[in-house]
């Protein structure tokens, strides 16, 4: 668990400004300022819209007598997502809008029901 905190906390950071770095070496520190604006606009329109959507599901979910255990899911991947679109850099930008793309949430939200249900049964 540590070496993945440190990752996080002292790795990605570094990984963020050498891009950063790299990116406005390419284009310029402005045009660099203003594509970090423009993703982080379309990362927030894009987390809104697919907020509102899962919320939409979950009450359908709900009004039908189901517990919304996906749409659970997706709201976290969704709120994780915003987060990370928060965070300045690319490469979280990246990770973020990815999360946000149905199809990839979905292969994430397998991959996490299968981790848990390990961890249940190991207990």
């Amino acid at each position: 668990m540590v070496p993945l905190l440190v990752i996080l906390f002292i790795g990605v950071p570094f990984a963020e400004l050498y891009v950063l770095i790299q990116v406005g070496h390419a284009i310029g520190v402005l045009n660099t300022l203003g594509l970090l604006l423009l993703v982080s606009i379309v990362g927030a329109w894009l987390a809104k819209r697919e907020g509102i959507g899962v919320f939409r599901r979950m009450q359908a979910s709900l009004n039908a007598g189901r517990v919304p255990g996906a749409e659970i899911v997706d709201g976290f991947l969704i709120l994780l997502a915003a987060a990370l679109m928060l965070t300045p850099g690319f490469l979280t930008d990246i990770v973020a809008i990815f999360l946000l793309l149905p199809p990839v949430r979905a292969v994430v939200r397998r991959t996490l029901r299968r981790s848990f249900a390990r961890r249940i049964e190991i207990l």
